[in-house]
């Protein structure tokens, strides 16, 4: 038995595809996905789902919560670490350009089991993500409601639920009733099509682009630098400022950085993936670590980090600043812009991991259907859209986001090691790009993830192993007897 459970995929060297056109990927099975993304699409789907929660979102938590004006330092803490995983994500995306990221390329190095714990682990990453982000999507379009006077009551505009002190209370609200509503429209266009979604995605994101530099451009004269000293304040416990604090952040914010794996769920339906998967990761990296570094630095110095702590932390500094009321006003529609984007990529990269999975056989037959007519793995696209759509109507920001965190850690800690792995067993497959000094960047990839993973973990522990607890009985009551690879062998 347990030699099965180990058992790999094999790997096919990916064959030449021609734009649009569905073929079979690297993996057997996955030819019904149509090749229509460029690598300027790949990119900007990365910055889709990099920049806007962790500015808009997170680095009010992480800064008031953890990090202090040393979230600064969280951001190149994550950002190094996302780069050590995502070389190595562009070397698997390049070679197995299929739909499943993380998943897809576990199956095909560390074994069937494994792939279900990390499948699993995406599925917290996305689907959670979506709801995570939903949420603060209802902050910036409550705020910008209440500007003119038509904010939502509290009971529509807040969770039930909220986390004090690691226990679950009530806050008196009904349910969430604008992240609700984004999930359905954003899942909504996700069902149409993968090039609509890409379209849809271009637009916000030079939307989103351009005010987050007006952000810059006219708050930077607001920098107070008195507000950046202590710049490491004194720890106050595990996990609240100090050194300890830099990492918890980082572990905070490692959540912005999903986005290039978002991009590695959409290689099946890239037009050249071997040219343009590294260079949509990679590129998408790069540009969305500086600009967080930037935005971070500015936030911090225009208010004292412990004021920053709401759902809708650029607001809240703008807020302060009467002269920039209009800027306030841009910034809250870009906001709803931009994390509409995020949550439209999250979407598009949770069913396309239950498509691969389920032509694996691993979950049922039904999450592999594509749409006849729009080419997209729209029961998956359905079931996402409602689970992640209760989710943010009834969890608060804080428990969701640690949860997203944990699962992505997880993800790229374990392709870090796969890529070693493949070179070792398979030294002969053509890699189109290959991982610089592979046997320092793929070992350091696998500890700074795992190190960040068990700053959350320390704290949701319980949570974390019911999840894993639940899809192993899953995996043993349906994926290990109905697995595909399996039952030809």
């Amino acid at each position: 038995m347990s030699v099965g459970l180990f058992v790999t995929k094999p790997v096919e060297p990916s064959p030449h595809v021609d734009a649009g056109e569905p073929v079979e990927g690297s993996l057997e099975g996955e030819g019904s996905l149509k090749r229509t993304l460029t690598a300027t699409q790949l990119v900007l789907l990365g910055i889709g789902a990099v920049i806007g929660a962790g500015i808009f979102v997170l680095t009010g938590h992480a800064a008031a919560a953890h990090a202090g004006p040393a979230i600064v330092l969280s951001f190149v803490f994550a950002g190094v670490a996302c780069a050590f995983a995502g070389l190595c994500y562009a070397e698997f995306a390049a070679l197995l350009p299929v739909s499943g990221s993380a998943y897809s390329y576990s199956y095909a190095t560390l074994g069937e089991i494994v792939a279900w714990f990390i499948g699993w682990n995406l599925v917290l990453e996305y689907l959670f993500a979506a709801s995570t982000v939903a949420v603060g999507w209802s902050s910036y379009f409550n705020s910008f409601l209440g500007s003119f006077g038509m904010a939502l009551p509290a009971s529509l505009a807040t969770a039930p639920l909220n986390v004090v002190d690691g226990k679950l209370v009530h806050t008196g609200g009904f349910f969430n009733l604008p992240a609700v509503a984004i999930v359905a429209a954003v899942a909504t266009i996700g069902y149409y099509g993968i090039k609509q979604s890409a379209i849809a995605n271009t637009i916000i994101v030079t939307i989103k682009v351009v005010v987050i530099l007006m952000f810059v451009a006219f708050s930077i004269q607001y920098v107070n630098p008195d507000n950046w000293v202590p710049f490491i304040p004194e720890s106050q416990g595990p996990g609240k400022f100090g050194y300890d604090g830099i990492v918890r952040g980082a572990a905070v914010v490692f959540f912005a950085y999903i986005g290039f794996d978002a991009v590695s769920t959409a290689a099946g339906e890239a037009k050249n993936p071997q040219r343009d998967m590294p260079i949509g990761i990679l590129g998408s990296l790069a540009i969305c670590t500086v600009v967080y570094i930037i935005v971070s630095a500015v936030l911090t110095g225009m208010l004292p980090y412990n004021l920053l702590g709401t759902p809708k932390p650029v607001a809240t500094a703008l807020e302060a600043y009467p002269t920039l009321t209009w800027l306030k006003h841009i910034v809250e529609l870009g906001a709803i812009a931009g994390l509409s984007s995020v949550i439209l990529v999250m979407l598009m990269g949770q069913p396309r991991i239950f498509f691969a999975m389920a032509q694996d056989g691993l979950i049922p037959k039904m999450f592999a259907k594509v749409h006849p007519k729009h080419h997209t793995p729209h029961v998956g696209t359905i079931f996402v859209g409602v689970v992640a759509a209760l989710l943010a109507g009834f969890l608060p920001i804080s428990f969701l986001g640690d949860l997203v965190s944990m699962g992505t850690l997880l993800a790229f800690a374990t392709v870090s090691a796969g890529v070693l792995i493949l070179r070792k067993t398979q030294p002969n497959l053509p890699r189109p790009f290959r991982v610089p000094m592979a046997i320092i960047i793929c070992p350091l990839g696998v500890i700074t993830c795992l190190y960040l993973f068990w700053q959350p973990f320390a704290e949701n522990w319980h949570v974390m192993t019911g999840w894993t607890v639940i899809g192993f009985v899953i995996y043993g009551l349906y994926g290990y007897r109905h697995s595909r690879l399996r039952r030809q062998g």
